[in-house]
């Protein structure tokens, strides 16, 4: 007899069960995909060898950075990008460097730079002072490219020899400054911005008060650019043995000069003594085989990473016998209030990292490395005293400056024994601003009225639906006013003056780190490793190791950020990179986070006051 054929409903059942193990393999099959992957990645690291003879590769990926920014690991793991392709520590670079000048395993040094998304001028300053104690070695620097930037073009002028694609070019273009300005639109909108400041080259709220660029942050912004760009022109005429000009002249006439050659960008650049050859990938690869002979057609060479891991195992032994600590902090990004990720300066993540160190034994000095435009009054108070209390226990903290340490920034290096800047640092910004918006007008074009009643003239003080009062605009001012004096007083007795001399080069004013040496803001020029030595001296340390202190990670976010690294690892070990720098859509939505950047900022800095030390005027 025939079996009975199962009912609607079970058939309907036995289906879902069917779909429902259907997925349970599937996902079973992606968790042992990504275990596997985890495996292999733990071995990525170690995957290339470190050969008896060859190349250090250098190429950076992404920004150069002091700190790079923390990102969710799970959210990396399923888009499928690297923090690792984003940013470059450059104290890893630099720390490459000088193991390579000193390791008779490295014969050379081949810079690529075609994953470099850019850089500070003073981080690639700090870069050009390794490579110049490379060069010492006597080992050759060959850079290769598709394309050269600005910023790219600066390293790769270190190099014995350049070699650039036929399409590529060199990107020259000199240093600007531009803002967007909403003064215009705001009254279209009908929002009332309610400005309070004290600077008159306090620039930070000009894009709400005008539609164009200010007279006085003009002139500060036309002689900031100015230095830089002279410094920049200098170093690369004295890297390439160019007559003085030569930079400049390429910038202001490179349209006359492509033109003349017809748009061949490469032949221009060869022409100009900017490259040594004009060469296609394959050439390169052929070049690159001849002077360093290698195996399978690849020349001998080991990267960034692995070399640092060769590097860093050998300093395993000696750092343990070595009990005297020198904690390196870093405080990098826009100074916003609480606790924060990395990447951006909260103020109790920082005071907590201090609180942290007061408690250990180990440790016999800091060094504070600053790379930030600043931010909330506040957050930016709530680190320097956390700094005066450790200073306070007998640790002392040197400070050393990175693309920029002003407004905020500055505020927290007023609590340190010695400040260190590069020259090209940017720094100062000491003024204040705050900014409230209200919004009565555009309600009022709505239909949207408020009204009530209160005990006092100031009640209704933060309602943005409500015209603000003069009294409230005096209570206001008298804040910034009191943060400014505090300012003042603070670096007056931080550099051994008075508040009025302070004052004089003060209001907003920015400098670069040679010119705030002159002018006795910072004690001397110098990098992250001079400020280190600094640091030792001061502790009477002769034999130390560096504690890079970290926003310490849940298990959860250490578990899924050595997963996400080690997919990286793997992929890559597989030839697989990925590149957010490229990416069009993110391109677009960088143009728009500058276009909005005033906003936005008023957003991220959440200063508890509306108070704070900003310098807009500092490179992003």
């Amino acid at each position: 007899m025939a079996d009975k054929k199962p009912g609607i409903i079970r058939r309907i059942f036995r289906f879902f069960g069917t779909v429902i193990n259907g997925i349970r393999t599937i996902i079973g099959l992606l968790f042992l995909g990504f275990f596997l992957m985890i495996l292999g990645g733990m071995f990525a690291d170690d995957i290339q060898p470190m050969p008896d003879s060859g190349a250090l590769y250098l190429a950076p990926s992404g920004v150069l950075v002091d700190q790079k920014s923390y990102t969710d690991p799970f959210g990396q793991i399923l888009s499928g990008g690297n923090q690792q392709d984003s940013e470059t520590l450059v104290r890893d670079i630099i720390e490459a460097l000088d193991a390579a000048g000193r390791d008779s395993r490295i014969t050379h040094l081949v810079i690529d730079t075609d994953y470099m998304a850019g850089g500070g001028l003073s981080k690639l300053e700090e870069i050009s002072v390794a490579l110049l104690r490379f060069k010492k070695s006597g080992k050759p620097i060959i850079a290769v490219a598709d394309n050269l930037s600005q910023s790219q073009y600066y390293l790769a002028a270190h190099a014995d020899e350049i070699l650039l694609n036929p399409l590529g070019a060199v990107m020259i273009t000199g240093f600007g400054a531009f803002n967007s300005y909403f003064k215009e639109a705001l009254d279209k909108l009908k929002i009332n911005m309610h400005i309070f400041r004290v600077g008159q080259f306090k620039s930070a709220v000009e894009p709400f008060l005008g539609n164009n660029m200010s007279p006085e942050a003009k002139q500060a912004s036309t002689e900031l650019m100015n230095e830089l760009w002279q410094f920049y022109g200098s170093q690369i005429e004295q890297l390439r043995g160019l007559p003085s000009g030569t930079v400049h002249s390429y910038a202001e006439n490179l349209h006359i000069n492509l033109q003349a050659s017809l748009g061949n960008s490469s032949a221009l650049a060869k022409k100009q003594d900017l490259i040594d050859q004009v060469a296609t990938r394959t050439e390169m690869s052929a070049y690159l085989n001849e002077m360093i002979p290698g195996t399978d057609g690849k020349f001998n060479r080991i990267n960034l990473k692995g070399y640092l891991n060769h590097v860093r195992l050998g300093k395993i032994n000696s750092a343990a016998a070595k009990r005297h600590k020198i904690a390196l902090v870093v405080a990098a990004g826009n100074i916003v209030d609480g606790e924060q990720p990395e990447g951006t300066a909260g103020g109790d993540t920082l005071a907590g990292i201090f609180d942290r160190l007061r408690d250990d034994s180990d440790i016999k000095a800091v060094v504070l490395r600053i790379d930030s435009p600043g931010g909330s009054a506040f957050a930016s108070d709530v680190i320097r005293d956390a700094m005066a209390a450790t200073r306070k226990q007998g640790i002392p903290i040197v400070v050393s400056m990175g693309s920029y340490a002003a407004s905020g920034g500055y505020w927290i290096a007023t609590e340190a024994d010695r400040v260190l800047a590069m020259p090209t640092t940017i720094t100062g910004s000491i003024g204040v601003f705050g900014v409230i918006p209200t919004v009565e007008d555009s309600l009022a074009a709505m239909g949207i009225y408020s009204d009530g009643v209160a005990t006092t003239n100031i009640a209704g003080i933060m309602q943005l639906d409500r015209p603000m009062t003069k009294q409230a605009e005096m209570v206001f001012q008298s804040g910034v006013d009191n943060v400014y004096t505090r300012f003042l007083t603070l670096v007056a007795e931080a550099r051994k003056s008075t508040p009025a001399e302070v004052h004089k080069i003060a209001q907003g004013q920015i400098w670069t780190g040679q010119r705030a040496l002159q002018l006795g803001l910072v004690d001397e020029l110098g990098d992250l490793s001079d400020a280190i030595v600094e640091a030792a001296e001061l502790a009477n340390l002769s034999e130390y190791m560096v504690d890079y202190q970290r926003k310490p990670l849940t298990v959860y976010e250490q578990f899924l950020s050595e997963m996400n690294s080690n997919i990286g690892a793997s992929l890559a070990g597989l030839g697989v990179r990925g590149s957010d720098v490229s990416w069009l859509p993110e391109s677009l939505r960088q143009q728009a986070k500058v276009l909005l950047k005033p906003f936005n900022l008023l957003d991220q800095l959440s200063d508890p006051r509306g108070v704070y030390l900003y310098c807009e005027q500092c490179p992003q």
